[in-house]
């Protein structure tokens, strides 16, 4: 039988971060494999305006170019469905029945948003209806404004985002869950509060309203979707890593790695900020401390 080849690095995922450690490891010379499924939620972004140096540009173009780089630096890409990630002598990466080994992993694997089931929502999506205030809470800036979600963090985002971005906000809640003394600060800050669900966007080239289940409609330029997100993890259930206080996030030390040596978590699903730029230096720090135990295993 032929000896399997073993990687210095597995990267999974072809996020931002992902990326930029494929590069920094691919100048470093090292043997790199990025596996990747395709898609994700920095290439559905539509216009990144805080990445510096970019007044704006498509998450498509940033890991379109990003895999352009990669390659360039002999970081070989393969389209995969990452299944399962076990760790013996060395880790052992399966996408259905491949295997692949390596001494280190970077995962990059990124996160689903949760989004409601409405009509015309995908038509809009990243145009004029969002779901992180960080990336685009900006594009909200003195317009009518309808922040839509089902939790009391929903509330803590209607009054953050009025302090910010405009007055002019409806919060529309699927249930009431929300104490007297929320619904009296709404009333002092003159946000409507709505109690319904949402089933349809109104709009053709813009968005003018939005109807809920009852009939009622409700205009708007603009929508803040908030019903957070799950991890795309399952590959990684067969690890016994150490998670947050909620069970939900991966903790990581200063440099990435998790609590399993050499294999480090960039991007949303450790506990940083998930932003495109913060992610890219995640994978530039994780990678530099690859190619010191490489160097010095």
């Amino acid at each position: 039988m032929p000896e399997e080849k073993i990687y210095d690095c597995i990267i999974i995922g072809a996020g931002p971060g992902g990326l930029q450690a494929a590069i920094y490891l691919g100048r470093y010379n090292r043997d790199v494999i990025l596996l990747d499924r395709g898609g994700g939620r920095t290439r559905h972004a539509r216009h990144i305006e805080n990445f510096l140096t970019q007044k704006a540009i498509s998450g498509k173009e940033i890991i379109e170019i990003g895999i352009e780089q990669a390659k360039n630096f002999n970081v070989k890409i393969e389209n995969a469905t990452v299944t399962k990630v076990l760790k013996n002598e060395f880790f052992e990466v399966y996408a259905g029945e491949k295997k692949y080994l390596s001494k280190f992993v970077i995962v990059s694997s990124g996160v689903y948003d949760n989004l409601p089931d409405i009509e015309n929502l995908h038509k809009f999506l990243g145009i004029s209806l969002f779901t992180c205030i960080d990336c685009d809470g900006y594009k909200t800036t003195n317009k009518k404004l309808i922040i839509i979600g089902n939790s009391l963090k929903t509330v803590h985002l209607a009054f953050a985002m009025k302090e910010m971005f405009t007055k002019d906000i409806t919060l529309v809640l699927y249930m009431d869950k929300v104490p007297d003394e929320y619904k009296e600060e709404l009333r002092e800050e003159n946000i409507p509060l709505i109690i319904g669900r949402p089933v349809r966007i109104i709009g053709d080239e813009k968005m003018d309203a939005l109807e809920l289940k009852d009939g009622q409609r409700i205009e708007c330029e603009v929508v803040m979707s908030h019903f957070g997100y799950k991890l795309n993890d399952a590959f990684l259930s067969k690890l016994d890593l150490k998670r947050d206080n909620n069970g939900f996030k991966f903790i990581v030390a200063h440099n990435y790695e998790s609590s399993l040596s050499g294999l480090y978590i960039v991007g949303p699903l450790n506990q940083g900020n998930d932003q495109v730029v913060i992610a890219a230096g995640e994978g530039a720090v994780a990678a530099i401390d690859i190619k010191k135990r490489l160097l010095n295993p």
